[in-house]
């Protein structure tokens, strides 16, 4: 009887984590296009430290 209890419990409390997770990752999201344009800043760079 305890057992299934706990069961339940522990249950309710992995999916909450779960959730937390998943709605966590999607607010701290970077958006693509920051990441193109971090990409191509960083190539600009890298070609210009290769022609000095």
């Amino acid at each position: 009887m305890l057992g299934k209890i706990w069961k339940k419990v522990l249950f309710f409390v992995l999916i909450v984590a779960c959730l937390f997770n998943i709605i966590n990752k999607l607010v701290h999201k970077a958006s693509l296009d920051e990441e193109l344009q971090a990409s191509a800043q960083y190539i600009q760079e890298r070609q210009m430290q290769e022609n000095n």
